[in-house]
């Protein structure tokens, strides 16, 4: 039985691909999202907190990210 794994935290190269942004610009992005929700330096940003937060949605970013 193989098992369905998606993964549920968000990477820079995740947002450079949805956004276009480069790599370092996306790291940056990616910081001031975690800044703005509170989140400590070693907690997670989630795939809903950065849809949450751009706008955009959940949809139309899971096939950027999964493939």
């Amino acid at each position: 039985m193989k098992m369905n794994n998606q993964r549920v935290c968000i990477y820079p190269k995740d947002i450079q691909r949805i956004t276009g942004k480069s790599y370092r610009q996306s790291t940056r992005l990616m910081q001031k999202i975690k800044k703005d929700l509170n989140k400590l330096e070693n907690e997670f940003l989630t795939i809903d907190e950065f849809c949450t937060y751009s706008g955009i949605k959940y949809e139309q970013v899971t096939h950027l990210i999964f493939g």
